[in-house]
């Protein structure tokens, strides 16, 4: 049997397991904590590790805040480009680079249900902003290491796209040399 068969169920399941993942998460812990101040951390692992909510209008790291319909439409192409490659027999035949693609989507898919406003969140700070639609990631796990770093808060999809990314890199590092096409004279 053709392995690129494989390609797409392994990426749709990888895919979907990791959205859903995603948004349950989010759901259930903004559930239980409410929004970001509302209530106190759950923690888990004393000054280390702990469960908290917080909106993200930016991206990595909390960086071009405001900028949520850009990161949207930055997600929208790069959810193309992936879907794309995927089309391709020889990406469907390395099961590593679908996972890492699969991972990759439902991190995409995650942080973009939020920045479209779809959990139907409204501000309850600042004053200002009361009661208008939240357009920002929901996160909510935060880590510290007392003394070395104090982590911003993220969530799963989150760590799917940096997993997925690393998968990449490593699939990259790994190609053998002599499959890399020799350039022409």
């Amino acid at each position: 049997m053709d392995s690129s068969r494989l390609g797409w169920p392994i990426f749709v399941a990888v895919f979907v397991a990791a959205s859903l993942a995603d948004l349950v998460s989010k759901e259930a812990i903004f559930a239980r904590l409410g929004m970001p101040g509302t209530s106190p951390p759950i923690v888990l692992v004393p000054r280390i590790l702990a469960l908290e909510t917080n909106l993200n209008e930016g991206a990595l790291f909390g960086m071009g805040q405001g900028l949520g319909l850009v990161f949207a439409a930055v997600s929208l192409v790069a959810l193309v480009g992936i879907v794309a490659m995927v089309a391709r027999a020889d990406t469907r035949k390395s099961p590593w680079l679908v996972v890492s693609l699969g991972l990759i989507c439902g991190g995409i898919v995650g942080n973009l249900y939020d920045r479209l406003g779809l959990p139907g969140l409204h501000w309850h700070l600042p004053p200002e902003r009361v009661g208008q639609p939240v357009q920002a990631v929901r996160d909510w796990i935060h880590f510290t290491l007392p003394g070395v770093i104090d982590w911003p808060i993220f969530n799963i999809a989150d760590s799917f796209l940096v997993v997925g990314a690393a998968m990449l890199l490593i699939a990259t590092l790994r190609t053998p040399p002599d499959s890399v096409p020799a350039p022409s004279p």
